[in-house]
């Protein structure tokens, strides 16, 4: 199992109270010093206010992730996940290829049909009800996976559209990884079979997650694609990840056990210092994880 971390943006207050450029530095350092730690993969919010919203630090995604592409050299890196509806989906397949350079081939796109309302309404976007937000979603990996895909891309749906669009460069990957992110069992996990490389649940234990794999995998049978060909992965909830100790380790290695293919946690939320991200390492190591990001 690949174990990825999410680096402070100030999203979860982690920035309270803190000067920007020095919460800035921050973020570099531990992106960093995560890469020499040996953990797989560096991960985003894609959020503009703080939850709850408080006037202080929130880092924006894109910029944030083309930054730590420059500073890092192996970790893969993505968004846990981006929300379809604050971008076009022709802007999101551009910002993805270009990512995919910058990375030199590091880039995996997740995106999911966003939730945060009052983010939404401040920012002045329409918060339509979940079904709408899924069918934008679904029209959106439609064209994102044309316009990553050969030659040009059309497509004509309700709320989206592109016509004969040009994407070049397509990025550095042959194949630049699709991670459908949310809990949904009928829409959102249809979508991560028909378009996504990844399927990421949020906030669920190992016992749930086992048995939302096999559901899926069951599906992919009944839709003709080959389960092997899709992976799993979790967002941990981070009072789970909060504490050095044994029951960390124990949820570590339960995650392991049911044959998950990536956890994502940040331990760093309450606390966003090296020494945590050490703290995690070893706890890591405990469960009989390998941290050489492989």
């Amino acid at each position: 199992m690949k174990i990825g971390l999410l680096v402070p943006q100030g999203w979860k207050g982690e920035y309270k109270g803190w000067d920007a450029a020095d919460a800035w530095a921050r973020t570099i350092e531990l992106a960093v010093h995560a890469e020499a730690l040996g953990f797989e993969s560096l991960w985003v919010f894609d959020h503009f206010t703080t939850v709850p919203p408080t006037d202080e630090i929130t880092f924006e995604s894109f910029s944030t992730l083309a930054a730590l592409a420059a500073l890092t050299r192996r970790v893969r890196l993505g968004h846990l996940v981006i929300c379809a509806s604050y971008r076009n989906p022709a802007l999101t397949a551009k910002l993805a290829s270009t990512l995919d350079v910058i990375s030199n081939g590091r880039f995996e796109l997740g995106i999911g049909a966003g939730w945060k309302e009052d983010e939404w309404l401040a920012y002045g976007y329409a918060f339509p009800p979940i079904g709408e937000r899924l069918d934008v979603l679904g029209e959106h990996l439609a064209i994102i996976t044309r316009m990553l895909g050969p030659g040009r891309a059309t497509f004509e749906g309700q709320h989206s559209r592109v016509r004969d669009a040009i994407n070049i460069p397509k990025g550095i990957q042959s194949h630049i990884p699709i991670i459908v992110g949310g809990n949904g069992r009928q829409r959102t996990a249809g979508y991560a079979i028909r378009f996504a490389d990844e399927l990421n649940f949020d906030f669920l234990g190992p016992g749930e997650v086992a048995e939302r794999m096999a559901e899926v995998r069951s599906r992919c049978e009944q839709e003709g694609r080959d389960p092997a060909t899709l992976r799993f992965s979790v967002y941990a909830v981070d009072e789970d990840v909060r504490r050095a100790g044994q029951a960390r380790v124990d949820l570590l290695g339960a995650y392991a056990a049911i044959g998950l293919d990536r956890l994502v946690c940040f331990p760093t939320r309450w606390e966003p210092t090296t020494d945590a991200q050490a703290r995690f390492a070893a706890d890591c190591r405990l469960a009989g994880l390998t941290l050489d990001g492989a």
